[in-house]
């Protein structure tokens, strides 16, 4: 009995190692469900309800701190762009949805961020950060227990297409990932063809065979 049971936990040790190593672009983007905040309210939200759609899902380390709520402000006011895209904006942080509420009801010169038009997402479990490898698990950091500054871009079908993670302390820039968004969709609407550095809707993409790409190089180099 005693074996039995130890090869099961070394099975479902062995099916969470392979779990948390899926992560990676061109695969699908963990599934997730949850209560959120959104306006004034509380709100059940899920992955599913985004299939269709382009997703920009975000996770940010804490309310109530310092750089998170200058990058969720920036978002905010970047959504009316993004949603011409066709793009949705979630936020994530491990944080209760009271928290969540508290801090929307806060005014922005006081710390908070004010009423979003986006939801947040609670991530009280953590599960969410998690599965998406952005959670702080080592009990010697000062982090500790909450989220980096992870941002992914996710397709129609729920598939990475990109995604970043950055330090606690580096704000990010959504103007760049605006570009990103803009990049992800052009490569999905025309297979074969990319999108060089800085590239932004109607600069020049290059064809990705040896004879087509020569001729975008002879007028990038010069």
């Amino acid at each position: 009995r005693s074996f039995t049971v130890l090869c099961a936990v070394i099975s479902l040790s062995f099916l969470a190692v392979i779990s948390a190593g899926s992560l990676a672009i061109r695969k699908p983007a963990p599934t997730w469900s949850g209560p959120a905040v959104l306006g004034d309210e509380i709100i059940d939200l899920k992955s599913e309800s985004y299939v269709g759609k382009w997703l920009v899902l975000f996770f940010y380390p804490l309310d109530f701190t310092f750089v998170c709520p200058t990058e969720i402000v920036e978002f905010n006011k970047k959504l009316p762009d993004f949603k011409k895209l066709g793009a949705e904006v979630v936020g994530v942080s491990v944080d209760s949805k009271h928290t969540h509420l508290a801090w929307t009801r806060t005014p922005r010169e006081d710390g908070g961020v004010g009423k979003l038009d986006f939801p947040l997402l609670s991530d009280l479990s953590k599960e969410i950060s998690q599965s998406f490898q952005v959670l702080d698990d080592d009990p010697e950091s000062e982090h500790y227990g909450v989220t980096m500054r992870g941002t992914f871009i996710i397709d129609p079908s729920g598939i990475i297409r990109t995604y970043s993670i950055n330090d606690e302390p580096i704000g990010r820039s959504v103007d760049e990932i605006y570009r990103q968004l803009e990049a992800a969709q052009f490569a999905a609407a025309n297979k074969g063809k990319g999108c060089p550095a800085n590239w932004k809707p109607g600069d020049s993409h290059i064809v990705a065979n040896r004879e087509d790409s020569l001729e975008f190089f002879k007028t990038w180099v010069a």
